[in-house]
């Protein structure tokens, strides 16, 4: 694959990456240790996936939220017409590289479930959340990495993102709560004797200690997502091993914050200083962060 060189498509890859180098945060410690050419397309795809986010994340009324949604699916299906910066990039992204499109529809559908405040009864019904907004994320990440044929990399892909996603969760109970949202399972909240609230500051109201104790447990089991996730690194070149172990290990080293004091979360949004990601990032790139 060749870098992108000519006109437009060019510039297109360079209004993706300023997009990702602005918004991507733990993202771009590891988008950065790709080769140029990778890089660029891995930039375009999450550009697009950040579109769809933010859409459902906006301050629209949530009808107009519905629409934004569904004009980004059918800019999809028509990219060989694309104008847009964002999907004329994505566009060629996917005429060099196996980029499965349809992985975009799945984080549309995955959004919407956001949009449309849907609970979760049970942890497999958290679970098909986790893989449409992030586990597609996951194996659109597998399409820009060189790696080697594995008839379950793309469940390894796909496991991964889902891990990932556990952890924001755990990280973001109390800014969801805020807005409306609960992702933690009711046979969760059930199990702990847990009533999501929060107290006269705006923090989680946990007095019995249950939500911790829930918290804890729900770590455990995002620890063994990572552990079959992370399966799909020893069939990574050096530089796509660097970037997925990079962005991974900014998480996993996150949820283990969480876990060692999960009230932690109940009055801020937890996050890694810069020299923790970067240190992350340099491990990564060396092969230690495995």
């Amino acid at each position: 694959m060749t870098s992108p060189t000519t006109g437009t498509v060019a510039e297109a890859y360079r209004a993706c990456e300023s997009i990702t180098k602005a918004e991507a945060r733990n993202f771009y410690y590891g988008i950065r240790l790709l080769r140029p050419d990778r890089r660029s397309a891995l930039s375009a795809l999450y550009a697009l996936a950040r579109r769809i986010d933010d859409i459902g994340d906006g301050d629209l009324p949530n009808a107009d939220k519905l629409t934004g949604l569904e004009e980004v699916r059918a800019s999809l299906a028509a990219l060989d017409r694309a104008t847009d910066p964002v999907l004329v990039a994505v566009a060629d992204a996917a005429r060099r590289l196996p980029v499965p499109l349809p992985a975009f529809d799945e984080l549309i559908d995955g959004v919407r479930m956001d949009v449309t405040g849907r609970r979760y009864g049970t942890f497999e019904e958290l679970v098909e959340y986790c893989r449409c907004v992030a586990g597609s994320v996951g194996r659109l990440c597998l399409a820009v990495f060189d790696s080697r044929p594995d008839p379950h990399d793309a469940a390894y892909a796909d496991q991964l993102g889902i891990a990932l996603q556990q952890t924001n969760i755990l990280r973001d109970i109390r800014e969801d709560l805020g807005n409306g949202r609960v992702y933690l399972p009711a046979e969760d909240l059930d199990r702990f004797g847990v009533a999501l609230k929060l107290d006269e500051h705006g923090n989680l109201h946990d007095p019995d200690g249950n939500l911790a104790a829930l918290i804890r447990d729900a770590a455990a089991r995002n620890r063994r997502w990572y552990a079959d996730g992370l399966r799909l690194v020893p069939l990574l070149d050096g530089r796509s091993a660097a970037c997925a172990t990079a962005m991974s290990g900014i998480y996993r080293r996150l949820l283990e914050h969480i876990a060692a004091d999960p009230r932690q979360v109940y009055h801020r949004r937890l996050s890694l200083s810069g020299w923790e990601k970067a240190g992350v990032a340099a491990r990564a790139l060396t092969g230690r962060a495995v």
